[in-house]
């Protein structure tokens, strides 16, 4: 194993040195940091955590905490962010996973973590985010956004993509829209129907108060929501789904039924999730981008006091996924 004082000698310089700039010394000249970062990189240098943990009082571990998956994480959202985490962290560090839930009555190791990310859903996680921020953990929110960032936090500006889709739609000649939306009290859910009133709205187009419907970011209830929605003596053309998840319950029920998607009612989703483009047929959506907030809550927790401090809050953008359910 490759050890500091081998890149000391290679390098002509003493180990301390080379402890120095593998650990971003001010003392150390940038051009001398270069060099033995990019020596240590072509020797494989794999620092010896245990040993750098004792010098710095760090223990090299970040902890994600995210709500159950039954209450709302999807499976592919939480891989798309340890993914995500995971690229972008130092080799020296190792990421934690946890349910929110299981540890939020017992707080007592987080005093042995470097900094945490929340993945966030509504602000009923606001007494755990404060929990953390009272043992002085660096922390980031990510995917909700906060009304009053005192934290760092990263989301994507979901109201703009559908406002976007609902453009797109209304350009295609659709004029009949309705919703299935997500869990209440959920910020995506809030967001998301913002996006939807307000492209309605400039279009001057209304919608009666049966065409939105309540989900809960399955496939079961956009399943049902389809059906509540299809058998209205007067249905929508295009139903908005709060989520791929919903949209694929709902493709499924109006493929059942007989309907043609999207002849007789168009489908929209949002999350993009890998299995949307599989659907029959393939499922316009909206693309959050889940794998960017999680690098850029990585690299704002990483960052040293003073950088990025003013700005707290990082918004990014969506796109507009057009396949053939619209």
């Amino acid at each position: 194993m490759v050890t500091i004082k081998d890149i000391a000698k290679i390098a002509g310089v003493s180990h301390t040195t080379v402890s120095r700039a593998l650990n971003d010394s001010p003392l150390i000249k940038p051009a001398t940091k270069k060099k033995i970062n990019e020596l240590a990189e072509t020797l494989n240098y794999i620092p010896n955590v245990n040993a750098k943990s004792l010098v710095n009082q760090k223990s090299y571990i970040i902890e994600l905490f995210f709500s159950h998956l039954s209450k709302g994480t999807s499976n592919n959202f939480l891989g798309d962010v340890i993914k995500g985490i995971n690229d972008t962290l130092p080799r020296e560090y190792s990421l934690a996973v946890h349910e929110l839930q299981e540890v939020a009555n017992d707080l007592e190791h987080l005093n042995r973590i470097d900094g945490a990310i929340v993945m966030s859903q509504s602000d009923q996680d606001d007494t755990f985010i404060e929990a953390l921020a009272k043992q002085n953990i660096p922390l980031v929110v990510l995917n909700r956004q906060l009304d009053t960032p005192r934290f760092k936090n990263v989301t994507s500006n979901d109201a703009q993509g559908v406002y976007q889709m609902l453009r797109h739609a209304i350009n295609q000649g659709y004029s009949k829209f309705a919703c299935i939306e997500g869990v209440p009290s959920f910020r995506s859910t809030i967001e998301r129907k913002k996006g939807f009133d307000q492209a309605l709205t400039e279009a001057a187009l209304t919608y009666p108060p049966e065409y939105c419907v309540s989900g809960d970011f399955t496939l079961a209830s956009g399943k049902t929501g389809a059906q509540q929605l299809l058998s209205l003596s007067d249905p929508p053309e295009v139903i908005f789904c709060a989520n791929d998840d919903m949209a694929i319950g709902a493709i499924n029920y109006c493929l059942e039924a007989g309907l043609r998607i999207p002849q007789d009612i168009a489908i929209i989703g949002f999350d993009d999730i890998p299995f949307s483009r599989f659907t029959y047929p393939p499922l316009t959506t909206i693309s959050k981008p889940v794998y960017e907030m999680s690098k850029r809550a990585t690299e704002l927790l990483l960052a040293r006091p003073g950088e990025d401090d003013h700005q707290k809050q990082f918004f990014l953008d969506t796109s507009l996924t057009i396949r053939q359910s619209l």
